[in-house]
């Protein structure tokens, strides 16, 4: 078991020096247990909200469920703020989510019986700055130990009280690797209606968390096979069982769920995994005709205009919902070795952004691994990586000196014609072997010299000097195709 952090053990060992009882308890300790890091730290204790403010001197305490914030010094954000609650009973549920009574509670155990699954329903005493007694009313240890996600008494009542834990069951299961214990999975399945009654937020906020799992597309099947996608993100339903063309030789939804799985596979960004789950969406609207020649044109578009309706439902922040919707839009852009011109890149890169470019690509090769085939990144994607970073790099040209034209007429007092553009031309390959020179001292200085030359000299001179620029442009343009293997 991992060790108690320090600042917990304070605030455990003052409340126990006050002659209250307290304990660690809930995801922290499951998450010692397992020999995990705690994201949080929460402490359980026989104390009143009063007279822990009495006890600590900076908290604060806004809420009507007997949790008091510790702040402590800490460099480590999650332990800036400890949150201390009285043991605590609830009763009446009547919004499926939040107790609307509220008492003390006796004893640990009476607290702990409250909790959602018996892996949380777990509390550690500290004893001398260490980890002491386990205190495990519903025989949590043996479910962590079994794999086992199972309710706190009645699967049924738990899930009455707070239907978030109708997706917090599946989250704790995909993100531990868990199963469901058989009662709770029974109860799960005939009470998924109570989770329209959830906010959006809360159930976006599950729905990452389930996403942004190493085993996200698990997730997700247990959402299905739970009948609770159908009040997250029913859309994604409609490709259940929808073939596809002799392009695929998945399903619809057999194809979405495993890009997903290839991103997460990856551990690729949420906007990446929810692009990856969304980015095929409306085939099952679009799609004409059946078999091997069957259609779906304009799914892209299509896609993305439910990619916005979905994920605005589900209350993400506007620019989410824009950059998934972009992505999904764009997924299936076009690109072809020697078939598409620089001038499509570049308006590629103007309608995406040049800096959500390897976001739009990662989706690409999820798209590709969830169609089956066996290489994410095939030689015309990373041909386009080269054309992406050719066109995005500045050419070589006299707008890179210090001094432009106009410099040129004014130093040597002759009119704009072909003197003005052989100078350049010398300069520039000058300044691309030494780029030291690109200064206004020492151009005007070159310059003035390049003006004696008699007119033949210098074009002869401007000649050589255009092999050395463009000497230059290969080497550049060979040392980017062998970074993308091109």
């Amino acid at each position: 078991m991992k060790d108690i952090p320090g600042e917990v053990v304070q605030v455990a060992q003052k409340l126990e020096e006050h002659g209250f009882s307290a304990y660690v308890v809930g995801g922290c300790v499951r998450d010692l247990l397992l020999g995990k890091e705690p994201q949080d730290w929460d402490v359980a204790t026989s104390a009143t909200p009063e007279e822990v403010q009495k006890i600590f001197p900076r908290t604060f305490y806004e809420n009507r469920f007997f949790t008091v914030t510790v702040l402590q010094d800490s460099q480590d954000a999650k332990l800036s703020q400890i949150e201390v609650t009285t043991f605590r009973s609830e009763f009446e549920y009547e919004d499926r989510r939040r107790p609307s009574k509220v008492e003390p509670a006796k004893t640990i155990e009476e607290d702990l019986s409250r909790r959602d699954f018996t892996v949380n329903a777990l509390a550690l005493s500290v004893v001398e700055g260490m980890a002491g007694e386990i205190v495990d009313p519903f025989d949590g240890q043996k479910d962590l130990k079994k794999k086992t996600i199972r309710c706190v008494g009645n699967p049924k009542e738990r899930f009455e009280e707070d239907a978030l834990r109708l997706m917090r069951a599946v989250r704790f299961a995909t993100t531990l690797g868990f199963v469901i214990e058989k009662e709770t999975l029974e109860a799960l399945e005939s009470q998924a209606i109570l989770l329209k009654d959830i906010s959006k937020e809360r159930i976006r906020d599950e729905f990452c968390k389930i996403l942004m799992a190493d085993k996200a597309a698990e997730g997700i099947e247990r959402l299905r096979e739970t009948k609770l996608l159908e009040n997250i993100v029913p859309e994604l339903l409609e490709g259940y069982g929808v073939g596809q063309n002799k392009h695929h030789i998945y399903t619809v939804w057999e194809h979405n769920v495993r890009a997903l799985a290839y991103a997460a596979k990856q551990k690729w960004s949420l906007d990446v995994r929810l692009a990856s789950l969304l980015h095929d969406v409306a085939k099952p609207r679009v799609k004409r005709g059946e078999g091997p020649d069957s259609t779906f044109y304009s799914h892209d578009v299509v896609g993305g205009r439910m990619a916005e309706e979905i994920l605005t439902r589900l209350k993400f922040s506007r620019n989410t919902t824009d950059y998934i919707a972009m992505l999904v839009r764009y997924h299936l852009f076009y690109y072809n070795v020697g078939e598409v011109s620089e001038s499509s890149v570049r308006r590629l890169l103007r309608k995406v952004g040049p800096e959500h470019m390897e976001d739009l690509l990662q989706v690409r090769m999820a798209d590709r691994i969830g169609s089956g085939v066996p290489k994410a990144e095939p030689y015309k994607l990373r041909h386009l990586r080269y054309a992406i970073e050719k066109v995005s790099k500045d050419p070589l040209s006299p707008k890179m000196l210090a001094l432009k034209g106009d410099d040129i007429m004014r130093l040597l007092g002759i009119a704009p014609g072909p003197k003005v553009g052989q100078i350049l031309a010398v300069v520039l390959a000058e300044v691309l072997e030494d780029p030291a020179k690109n200064t206004r001292e020492t151009l005007e200085t070159r310059i003035q010299e390049l003006g004696k030359l008699d007119d033949a000299a210098l074009v002869l001179l401007a000649k050589d000097s255009e092999k050395v620029v463009e000497a230059v442009e290969t080497k550049q343009d060979t040392m980017v195709k062998q970074k993308y293997w091109v």
